[in-house]
């Protein structure tokens, strides 16, 4: 199903975060009769362990006596009774069946039905439904199975929400040095991004896996369900301006090359035919686009890097052609990175971000529908969600917003951070069925230092640092940061309007080195970085909470990797 066509579902609650929704096309839209079918698949209800759903069928084609819905479930969700249809499961698969009673279905009819289920884990919504054979919510429907099709989700067509219904890859080579580590094994399945930050890493560095290397390995590991590739986009010309660790190879004025030698030559990897069955992620150039709004003159934040890259240009014209580029192939999936709360949450700075980032969504032949939606939290640490206080509430006759860690921020969170931010997206023109990701790396926060409940009301500083899940010294820390602790495990449909939690940052690999290191990846020294630095107005001239003996942005920080998972959460 096209993002460019669900305009219908900004009118459908997504409740207890989980929603099948695929009314495919909106009211005059002339591919209405190449839809054979849709299907609106809906978790009414969802506690620890059990969850009621509503479906309600649409049939496009001629009218039927008797129908059969069938789908699939990614998780261990089993159907215990239902009404409206004959209900039945056999391992993973399920099958409703009309009753006696509701087996007429006419062109353009709709018939509904219900069921109570349990579930462990996550209660992702199934991928794809077929009526009476026929793949619903995509143009056509001759042949699901056959992958020049058109009709098939992972060969021409992309799907709502990539991670729905789809298991997602493993890297081997991040998996083998999480195995490697005491107590690694745990976590060494999980699927985390892959990331292409120089033009070297196409081919592979260092004898290390490319591209292509990596999406083979990723065919193996498809079989024959949906599989989803996470990469990372992230070679800007005069990369991440307002830091150092980060920097890359590309000069601030180097954007042709950009185009021609990073960009060009991925983009043709990832049309090639042979991938057309992957669900390609792309998180597109994380700490880019922000800096443009909150680091350059005259905010006392400012630098002249960032300076200089809002006024050539790059940062615009670079995430445009990218957007342009990796988004013509249909298996492919652009999230633009959207910073995180501790950064964009102000006022000042969130609805600027986003006209910001519609403008390069704009650039360089882009449209918003290249966009298909956005992340948050990329290789941070902001809390998921602060369970012990909210902006709303105050303390010692003041609110939250006035305590010395919101600081006037609208936001305490990255979900509610999150959401507001895609509902500010579809106000200001991307389309209306645009997702988010929140990357959960890092942010658990637990531990003996995690809050059990709120900090005393005697004053609103004690309240809100008495009983924050994030503990960091500062919001706008962000390397290697002690205390920090594994956070949720990567899932699908989570939250109303969240299209997954992911492990974009790699658990283990360093933010940026403790003290200067000579190299030759373009990766300065960012005193940020440095557990002795003292800050810069960017952290409100706190301590940078980074640990010691950190290596260079990228590489194996095994302390690090042992404290992420000893401070787990939810726990190991």
């Amino acid at each position: 199903m096209s993002r460019t066509r669900t305009a219908l579902l900004a009118a459908l609650a997504l409740v207890a975060g989980a929603s099948g929704t695929a009314l495919a096309v909106t009211p005059g839209d002339a591919g209405l009769a190449a839809v054979p079918c849709t299907v609106d698949y809906k978790v009414q209800n969802q506690w620890d362990t059990g969850f009621t759903a509503a479906v309600t069928i649409t049939n496009n084609t001629t009218a039927k006596s008797s129908w059969s819905l069938k789908w699939a479930y990614a998780g261990n969700q089993k159907v215990t009774s239902g009404w409206n249809a004959k209900v039945s499961q056999s391992g993973t698969a399920v099958t409703a069946a009309n009753e006696s009673y509701n087996g007429t279905l006419a062109t353009g009819g709709s018939v509904s039905f219900g069921f109570q289920g349990t579930y462990s884990g996550t209660n992702a919504v199934p991928g794809t439904f077929t009526l009476d054979g026929v793949t619903c919510n995509v143009d056509g429907g001759t042949d699901p199975t056959d992958p020049t099709d058109p009709t098939d989700p992972g060969g021409g067509t992309k799907v709502d929400n990539p991670y729905a219904g789809a298991k997602v890859y493993v890297n081997p080579e991040w998996s083998a040095k999480a195995a490697a580590e005491p107590g690694g094994s745990r976590i060494s399945n999980q699927p985390t991004g892959v990331w292409l930050d120089r033009i070297a890493a196409i081919n592979g560095v260092n004898g290390g896996m490319g591209l292509r290397a990596h999406l083979d390995k990723a065919l193996e590991q498809k079989g024959s369900g949906e599989l989803v590739v996470q990469l990372v986009i992230y070679n800007l010309p005069g990369r991440d301006c307002a830091a150092l660790a980060s920097n890359g190879e590309l000069g601030a004025t180097e954007i042709d090359k950009y185009k021609t030698q990073y960009i060009d030559p991925i983009a043709a990897i990832l049309a090639d035919p042979k991938y057309a069955s992957l669900r390609i992620v792309n998180t597109i150039e994380i700490d880019s686009l922000p800096n443009l709004v909150t680091n350059v003159s005259p905010r006392a934040t400012a630098t002249a890097n960032c300076d200089t890259m809002k006024a050539n240009g790059n940062y615009i014209k670079g995430v445009g052609y990218a957007l342009n580029k990796l988004g013509d192939a249909p298996n492919v999936y652009n999230y633009v990175d959207a910073g995180h709360h501790g950064w964009i949450g102000w006022d000042d700075n969130f609805s600027a971000s986003v006209q910001t980032i519609k403008q390069a969504a704009t650039a360089e032949g882009a449209t918003v529908n290249d966009v298909q939606g956005f992340i948050t939290n990329t290789a941070n640490y902001s809390a998921l969600k602060e369970q012990y206080f909210t902006i709303n509430d105050s303390a010692g006759g003041k609110s939250v917003r006035e305590s010395k860690w919101v600081d006037w921020n609208r936001y305490t969170d990255e979900l509610s951070f999150a959401q507001a931010f895609r509902q500010e997206a579809v106000n200001q023109g991307f389309a209306s069925g645009v997702g988010m990701l929140i990357d959960t790396s890092r942010n658990g926060w637990g531990g003996t230092a995690r809050p059990t409940g709120p900090g005393a009301t005697t004053d609103v500083d004690t309240y809100v640092n008495g009983g924050r899940i994030d503990r960091r010294i500062h919001v706008g820390n962000w390397c290697n940061q002690s205390g920090a602790g594994l956070g949720e495990r990567p899932q699908a449909s989570p939250a109303a309007g969240i299209d997954a939690y992911v492990w974009i940052k790699p658990p283990g690999e360093s933010d940026g080195s403790s003290s200067a290191i000579a190299n030759d990846e373009g990766k300065g020294f960012d005193r940020m970085c440095d557990p002795t630095y003292t800050g810069n107005p960017r952290n409100n001239n706190n301590m940078s909470g980074a640990l010691p003996n950190a290596p260079l942005s990228g590489h194996w920080f095994s302390a690090q990797f042992q404290e992420l998972m000893k401070n787990a959460y939810p726990a190991l």
